[in-house]
């Protein structure tokens, strides 16, 4: 469970944005999807804006009810949702084979949760890219608690064009975050070309699986509930991310939607119909709750206004990933691990 409490859930909505211009941000963000009329195109031209006003509305909200790592996993019986998370993160490290001492990329790195974890399970360096300033700062306190802030660090910056020179790190990871690139084609490109010849990167995918059937109208709209309520421009195919790691040129070792063999629903913590102590604050009864505290925060005038209208599109959101998964349409898991070549020494 998370430690931010509901005085850090109240202050921290809208990031770095002021707490007068909250309202605003929501309405501009909200008319990007679909949900509410907006163009893909218009959410692909603008994709800096959407996902940053995303971010720092909602990471409280993520942080609050989620905690440090904002990502789904599959589950074993038996084990709770925090283990599952960090086995999910160390099932990555050691698919790319992390040895101590090497130097890694968390692309699109959140507060960084995956990040700590991943660094003290493998003695790696890890660097975390964001563009959101917020995000950084809470993750850069977090580094510090923690004593990761002297080989750990986090860089601003766009995943489609990095700040970093050519084959700058041993491996490249993203957890749940290349899914808000325009285009997965150029960002994979950008992460090839930070990764050394010979290295491996890996990826847990946001995707539309071979079930989805853009012509129905229900389908249609659990795709828009899960755009609107994720930051995102479009939600990709399995094969169209695959396709696009081939074009940037990597070789693709393996792949496999990791949702489909899990025990335990990947989106038990979701449905209102599951209670979890554990997991209360996910619950229907834990999320009556914090509507409730955030209503009274936001009369009272400790929330900002718009903190209401955050949480119903996140509400929203959780209700299009529930729907996706149980028609077997959506997956938060398509995992691959591809490599750069040896010879391309660039």
């Amino acid at each position: 469970m998370s430690k931010q409490g509901a005085f850090d859930l109240a202050f921290g909505v809208g990031g770095r944005i002021g707490k007068d211009e909250v309202l605003s941000a929501v309405d501009k963000y909200e008319k990007y999807h679909g949900y509410y009329g907006g163009e893909e195109d218009e959410r692909k031209n603008n994709y800096t804006d959407m996902v940053n006003k995303y971010y720092d509305l909602c990471t409280s909200f993520y942080e609050y009810g989620w905690g440090e790592s904002f990502h789904f996993a599959p589950r074993w019986k038996e084990e709770s949702l925090q283990e599952s998370i960090k086995r999910h993160e160390h099932f990555l490290a050691l698919q790319l084979g992390l040895k101590p001492g090497q130097k890694v990329l968390d692309v699109g790195c959140g507060i960084g949760g995956p990040l700590r974890e991943i660094a003290r399970f493998s003695s790696t360096s890890v660097t975390g890219l964001n563009n959101n300033e917020y995000q950084i700062s809470r993750g850069q306190v977090l580094n510090r608690k923690v004593g990761l802030d002297q080989t750990c660090n986090f860089v601003k910056g766009d995943f489609m064009k990095m700040p970093f020179p050519d084959n700058s790190f041993d491996a490249v990871y993203a957890i749940e975050a290349t899914c808000h690139a325009p285009d997965p084609v150029g960002c994979y490109r950008e992460i090839y070309r930070v990764l050394k010849p010979g290295q491996c990167f890996a990826v847990y995918e946001w995707c539309m699986t071979d079930a989805y059937n853009p012509n129905n109208e229900e389908q249609k709209r659990i795709k828009e509930e899960i755009e609107l309520g994720n930051g995102l421009p479009e939600i990709r195919s399995t094969q169209q991310c695959l396709e696009a790691a081939r074009k940037a040129g990597f070789e693709v070792v393996w792949d496999k939607d990791l949702a489909e063999d899990s025990p335990v629903s990947w989106y038990m913590p979701l449905d209102t119909s599951h209670f979890s102590l554990s997991s209360f604050r996910l619950t229907a009864v834990g999320r009556l709750f914090t509507r409730n505290l955030v209503s009274a925060l936001e009369y009272v005038g400790v929330a900002p206004k718009g903190s209401q209208r955050v949480q119903a599109f996140l509400e929203k959101a959780a209700e299009g990933l529930v729907g996706g998964a149980k028609k077997g349409i959506f997956t938060p898991m398509y995992f691959f691990l591809v490599r750069k070549p040896i010879s391309d020494s660039q």
